[in-house]
C-alpha cells in the first residue's frame, strides 16, 4: 500500500469537500483510538480549522489520557488545531436516571446512548463554528460488520477513512505520525465500563474480519477457525444491515393518492 500517496489523496479530498460545502473546517471526536487519531491528523494536514473534541463519559483513564495526549500532539504540530474537553458524564447519568428501568438497565442500550450523546455535542460545536462533523469509521466497521452506533458515531457529514481496512488505517496512521501510545493500543469503542476490546466484543480480530470480508473461495477447504470467523462476519453483517442500507421508505401507490 502506498501510504504516503493515500494520505495525500484523503487530505486533498477533505480539502475539496470542505471548499465545495462552503464551510470553515472540521470537528472530530477524539477517543484515544487509532481511527479518530488518523482522521483528525488528516484533517489537520489540510490546513483548515480543526476542532478536536474529547467527550469522556465515565471513561477509563488510559483511554482519556491517550485522547488528550493526541490532541496536544496535534496542537504542537499544527497551528490550525484547537482542542476541547466536554465531560458528558453528568449528562449521561441524568439521562440514565430519567429513563424507564428497562432501558436504563439495558447494557447495550446505555452504551449506544453514550455514542448518541457524543454525536449531539459534536454537531452543536460544528454548527456553531461553521464546520463539518467528520466520521472516523473504517471499512470493516462501516461496510462489513456495521460495528458502530446508528445515529451515534454513525451520524456524520463525511467519512474520509471508510475505504481503508483496519490494517490499512494503522499503516497510514504510522505514516502521518500518530503517537506511539495509540499505535500500540488495542482497538476499543470506549463505550463500556470495563476494558473490553473490539475483538472481545466481536470474537474475531480485524485481520480475520478483513479476510472474511474478501472471502469468495471454497468453504470446504477452510479450517475450523476460518469457518468460525466467516460465521462471525456473516452474523454481524446480517444483523447490522439496517445501519448500512438507506432508511426504508414506504412508497404509496399513485392510485392511493
Amino acid at each position: 500500500m502506498k501510504t504516503k500517496e493515500v494520505s495525500k489523496h484523503i487530505i486533498s479530498w477533505l480539502d475539496q469537500y470542505c471548499e465545495k460545502a462552503g464551510l470553515s473546517g472540521f470537528v472530530v471526536g477524539i477517543s484515544g483510538g487509532i481511527d479518530s487519531a488518523l482522521t483528525s491528523t488528516l484533517c489537520a494536514m489540510t490546513g483548515r480549522e480543526l476542532i478536536c473534541i474529547s467527550l469522556p463519559i465515565l471513561q477509563r483513564s488510559d483511554e482519556q489520557e491517550r485522547a488528550l495526549a493526541h490532541i496536544e500532539d496535534l496542537k504542537s504540530r499544527f497551528k490550525n488545531v484547537s482542542g476541547i474537553e466536554i465531560d458528558l458524564t453528568e449528562t449521561f447519568s441524568k439521562l440514565k436516571s430519567d429513563l424507564p428501568d428497562k432501558a436504563s438497565a439495558h447494557e447495550l442500550s446505555m452504551a449506544n446512548s453514550r455514542a448518541r450523546l457524543r454525536m449531539t455535542a459534536l454537531y452543536a460545536v460544528a454548527q456553531a463554528n461553521n464546520c463539518l462533523v467528520v466520521g472516523t469509521g473504517n471499512k470493516i466497521e462501516d461496510f462489513g460488520i456495521g460495528f458502530y452506533t446508528k445515529y451515534g458515531d454513525g451520524g456524520v457529514d463525511l467519512s474520509p477513512i471508510a475505504d481503508l481496512t483496519k490494517t490499512e488505517v494503522f499503516a497510514v496512521a504510522e505514516e502521518v505520525g500518530v503517537i506511539k501510545d495509540i499505535l500500540i493500543a488495542k482497538p476499543t469503542d470506549g463505550l463500556w465500563a470495563d476494558a473490553r476490546t473490539d475483538e472481545d466484543q466481536i470474537g474475531a480480530s480485524y485481520p480475520e474480519l478483513e479476510w472474511a470480508m474478501d472471502f469468495t473461495g471454497d468453504e470446504s477447504k477452510l479450517d475450523s477457525r476460518q469457518l468460525e470467523v466467516l460465521a462471525i462476519y456473516r452474523r454481524f453483517n446480517k444483523a447490522n444491515k439496517h445501519k448500512m442500507l438507506p432508511i426504508p421508505v414506504c412508497e404509496i401507490p399513485k392510485e392511493l393518492k
